[in-house]
C-alpha cells in the first residue's frame, strides 16, 4: 500500500523534476555516464531535454525493464577508461554504496569535465529517521542496498576536497515533492552539486 501510494503521488513528479534540474545544470557536453541509473526514467527525461548528448547507464542491479540501455557493474570499479565521459551523473546513488568515497572517486576518474551529484544531507531535526523512511519506501522492493549512509554537509565537503573536487554549482532547494508532502520530505534533506577538479 505504501509503495503504491508513493508511486502514484511521488515517483513520477520526482523523476520529472530531477530530470529537469539535471538537464538545466548539466555542463555543455556530449558523452554522459549515469551511474546507478535504476530504471532509467530520469536518464530518459534528461535525454528528452538535452537531445544532443549520448547517455550510457550503469547499475549494480539491472532491472528487467529500463527506459535506457544499462550496463551492469560491480559497484566499485566502473568498466570504463579514464576520462571516457565528459560528465558523470549520480542521482541518489552514493548513500546506497558500500564505499561512497570509492564510487565518487571512480566517477571523477571517468569524467573528463564534471561530476553531477544529487544526494541527501544529514541535517536538521529527525533527518536520519526521515531519510531512512524515504529510502525504504522507494527502494526496498527493488532489492537496492540500504546501508543508510547519509553524510553531513561537512562530510560531503571533506569527500569532495579529498578527491580534489570543487563545487561549481550547488542547489539546496530542489522542490521534489508537492505540498504538504514537501514540508516533511524536502526541507534541507537534498542537494544537487556540479563538481569539477580544483
Amino acid at each position: 500500500m505504501t509503495s503504491a501510494l508513493h508511486d502514484k503521488l511521488v515517483l513520477g513528479r520526482r523523476a520529472e523534476r530531477l530530470a529537469t534540474l539535471v538537464a538545466e545544470d548539466l555542463p555543455r557536453c556530449r558523452r554522459v555516464l549515469d551511474v546507478g541509473c535504476g530504471d532509467g526514467r530520469i536518464s530518459l527525461g534528461v535525454l528528452r531535454r538535452r537531445p544532443g548528448i549520448d547517455l550510457t547507464g550503469v547499475d549494480v542491479l539491472v532491472r528487467p525493464t529500463t527506459a535506457v540501455p544499462v550496463v551492469p557493474y560491480d559497484g566499485s570499479q566502473l568498466p570504463f577508461e579514464d576520462g571516457a565521459f565528459d560528465v558523470v551523473t549520480m542521482i541518489d546513488v552514493l548513500h546506497h554504496a558500500e564505499d561512497p568515497q570509492l564510487v565518487l572517486s571512480e566517477a571523477s576518474r571517468v569524467a573528463s569535465d564534471a561530476v553531477v551529484v544529487k544526494d541527501h544531507l544529514l541535517e536538521g531535526a529527525f533527518a536520519l529517521t526521515t531519510l531512512r523512511l524515504m529510502d525504504h519506501v522507494g527502494n526496498a522492493r527493488h532489492g537496492v542496498a540500504l546501508p543508510y549512509t547519509y553524510w553531513t554537509p561537512d562530510r560531503w565537503n571533506q569527500a569532495f576536497s579529498t578527491l580534489g573536487l570543487r563545487v561549481d554549482l550547488w542547489r539546496g532547494s530542489l522542490g521534489l515533492y508537492p505540498p504538504p508532502v514537501s514540508w516533511l520530505f524536502d526541507r534541507s534533506l537534498h542537494f544537487l552539486a556540479v563538481l569539477r577538479r580544483s
